[in-house]
């Protein structure tokens, strides 16, 4: 089985009974390959196992420090085919976290919290309330992913749901200005796929190609309405996407093109994919969904400051006004792992 329905066995098998008459939710969010289900055998040989995230309310989370403790001494040390037992995070790895025996108390991963708190630590918000503007555009997609896409095996606290819920898209006037800004991305570069290649250097031109790519499959999530996962499962997440089965093909010749005239080519059939398919959103006045040549150079762009503009132009919450106009969300224009995984960093990085 899938570590998500593992970890969804073990709850309800050997959780469950020891937590008694406890008000409580319980799932599986936030981080591992797993919550987005794609784990496969090599995600077993680290951190992978089973646990799951129990949540309490405020007044029980005073008790946390004592079920964590009846756990460790009442679960089997094996579920299935798997120890319960973790190693302790070696700091020099990443932290990382191995399976491991034990004769003794088993050193679980069932954490024991609020659901606001968990929130605060892992996105940098109260997620029980709605998010500000502010929240929206400093938590990365991939955050989002990791609370929207999580199971939840029991809402007992009724908070759960509701922040999904709540998460699962961002309010339409933040929707515009992040697919302003996604499609800012787009025209910025289009045209140095050309210019490169102009001047003889292909490895150059190939690398736009590539960015070019991953900002069109960027912008195909902001489409459809899904937060894009960690860059390690960006592929695999486009590939559920309707627009996969058109943008795909083009943007796997596009990437695999060996000269300019063909990689031109394939990029433009992505463009006037996604062009199409935002016009089809109905979010803003629609321009023309075809390539031009790029001003007298002929390179063949997507002009998508067209789209940028006439997405800004139809907002009209003053609080999303107020954002600069061409950033949109943090992810948007930070790349960094180290960056993208603390939401305090992101905070300080937006203010």
């Amino acid at each position: 089985m899938n570590g998500a329905e593992l970890c969804g066995a073990f709850y309800a098998e050997a959780v469950r009974p020891l937590l008694g008459d406890l008000r409580h939710s319980a799932g599986l969010l936030g981080s591992g390959s797993e919550v987005l289900g794609f784990d496969d055998q090599r995600s077993t040989d680290h951190h992978w196992g089973p646990r799951v995230m129990i949540f309490v309310d405020d007044a029980d989370v005073g008790r946390a420090a004592d079920i964590r403790d009846q756990l460790a001494a009442q679960l089997p040390k094996r579920f299935g085919p798997y120890s319960t037992h973790f190693t302790e995070p070696n700091l020099e790895d990443h932290g990382t976290q191995l399976l491991a025996d034990t004769d003794g108390p088993v050193n679980h991963r069932v954490d024991i919290l609020t659901v606001a708190a968990w929130s605060r630590i892992y996105l940098g918000f109260d997620a029980t309330v709605a998010p500000t503007v502010t929240d929206w555009v400093a938590t990365p997609s991939q955050l989002l992913a990791g609370v929207t896409s999580g199971p939840v095996y029991h809402d007992g606290l009724g908070e759960l749901a509701p922040m999904q819920a709540r998460l699962e898209w961002y309010p339409d006037d933040v929707w515009r200005y992040v697919l302003s800004a996604q499609w800012r991305r787009i025209s910025q570069e289009d045209h140095f796929v050309g210019r490169t290649a102009e001047v003889g250097d292909d490895l150059g031109s190939r690398l736009l190609a590539g960015r070019l790519a991953r900002d069109m499959i960027r912008l195909a999530f902001l489409i459809e309405r899904r937060h894009a996962p960690y860059v390690k499962w960006l592929g695999s997440a486009f590939r559920q996407l309707a627009l996969a089965a058109d943008l795909g093909p083009a943007l796997d010749d596009a990437v695999a093109a060996s000269t300019f005239a063909e990689r031109e080519a394939a990029l433009a059939r992505g463009y006037e994919v996604v062009m199409a398919a935002t016009n089809a959103l109905d979010l803003a006045p629609a321009p023309e969904p075809t390539v031009r040549p790029f001003f007298g150079r002929g390179f063949l762009v997507t002009m998508g400051e067209r789209f940028a503009d006439a997405l800004h132009g139809s907002i009209t919450d003053g609080d999303v006004l107020a954002l600069p106009q061409h950033l949109g969300a943090v992810d948007q224009y930070v790349d960094s792992t180290d960056a993208l995984s603390y939401p305090s960093v992101l905070r300080h990085i937006v203010r």
